[in-house]
């Protein structure tokens, strides 16, 4: 076995979760490692972006409301840090969501969305089918009323990803480019871990941030092991040619035949159209169908779709929770910490999650908006209980 290397803070995993725990945690004077084969990899390579706590609200997810619109805000002094940080622009645009409607239920639906959204205190606009084209003029004439949200806003996730490298980097975290293979636990306390090529890490504190792979590391107790789970997103990626711009505007979302379609455009023309949700396990293949099933609905909201070139599918991998909220914070296990489980808002909720760990790193408590989702909040029974 190689020699042991020790720090303050050791974190599993480099996707973005993991990259700005690492990033807070040197920040605040720790001596910070990091353990992944490919840093900023992960989900946010395929993941669109959508800042969205508003039009993402979904009934009994009021609590994760409250952490969602609490990183939203935090967005753009979090941007300009990591811009001035780094001198690379992150593609943070503020340019709103619009909702839409196709039909008769579609509309009833987002109806009560938006009563739902009203008594949570947050703010967007209904539109008649009109409005929305005469602000969106690419979509369908089918279009029967629509949300207006203009506090909805956009990030690239690959262009945050690689800029949370840079930061960590020029910050002082040693990477470590293997993967962690199993916990190491000395008289009932995380010390570290051993990776694939035999070196032994130790740390102060652990912090599992491995996406949807953090309930497979080997070592950890079974009581804490996080009921975390892969759910498959498959997305596309399409190119506005000059002549079409500008396509739209701001990004546009709807729900067609009970799924949810989204087609989020970026300011270089690139067109992101997802996304799917499959629970299988851990496949990656991107599928025929599931093309097919994300260009159809697109082609429904937007019709001139067809006409863009089509330059890249990809399928990913969110890391999902009984609960669909992320595990922050200190474990059963003494030294072992988690930052996980975020599903469809760990982009979004980069920047509190940062926040929050690297508060609970240096006070030993979690801040009050993180509190509700400690990983204590499950009890041995849901930890224990792994999907298939």
């Amino acid at each position: 076995m190689s020699p042991t290397r020790t720090s303050d803070v050791l974190v599993i995993g480099g996707g973005i979760i993991g990259l700005v725990t690492a990033w807070r945690a040197a920040q605040r004077g720790f001596t910070t490692a990091l353990v992944d084969p490919e840093p900023g990899g992960g989900a946010a390579q395929v993941a669109a972006g959508m800042l969205a706590a508003v039009t993402e609200l979904h009934y009994g997810e009021q609590t994760l409301l409250g952490l969602n619109l609490a990183s939203a805000r935090r967005y753009p002094d979090f941007t300009a840090e990591l811009t001035e940080a780094t001198g690379q622009d992150l593609g943070y645009r503020q340019c709103g969501t619009l909702a839409v409607a196709l039909d008769a239920d579609d509309r009833a639906h987002l109806r009560e969305l938006h009563t739902l959204q009203r008594q949570s205190g947050l703010d967007s606009e209904w539109l008649s089918g009109r409005e929305c084209r005469r602000l969106e003029p690419m979509l369908a004439p089918g279009v029967r009323g629509g949300l207006r949200v203009d506090g909805d806003h956009q990030v690239d996730p690959r262009r945050l990803a690689g800029a949370l490298v840079t930061a960590c980097e020029r910050a002082g975290v040693v990477f470590h480019r293997t993967w962690a293979e199993r916990l190491t636990v000395v008289r009932d306390r995380a010390a570290g871990v051993v990776t694939t090529d035999g070196t032994e890490l130790t740390a102060g504190h652990v912090v599992l941030a491995g996406g949807s792979l953090s309930g497979r590391l080997a070592g950890v107790p079974d009581d804490v092991l996080p009921p975390v789970r892969p759910v498959k997103g498959q997305v596309l990626r399409l190119t506005v040619p000059q002549r079409y711009a500008p396509f739209l505007s701001r990004t546009v979302r709807a729900v067609v035949r009970g799924s949810q379609v989204y087609l989020v455009p970026r300011e270089n023309g690139e067109l992101v159209v997802g996304a799917t949700s499959e629970e299988l396990g851990w496949d990656t293949t991107v599928t025929a169908g599931g093309v097919y099933e994300l260009l159809r609905d697109a082609h429904e909201l937007v019709p001139g779709i067809t006409e863009l070139p089509l330059t890249e599918t990809r399928a990913g991998l969110r890391p999902g929770s009984p609960d669909n909220a992320p595990l922050l914070g200190p474990t059963e296990l003494d030294g072992l910490l988690l930052a996980t489980g975020h599903y469809r808002n760990g982009v979004l909720l980069t920047p509190v999650t940062g926040d929050a760990m690297a508060h609970v790193l240096t006070t030993g408590e979690l801040p009050d908006v993180a509190r509700p989702f400690t990983p204590r909040r499950f009890g041995a029974a849901a930890l224990t209980e792994q999907p298939a």
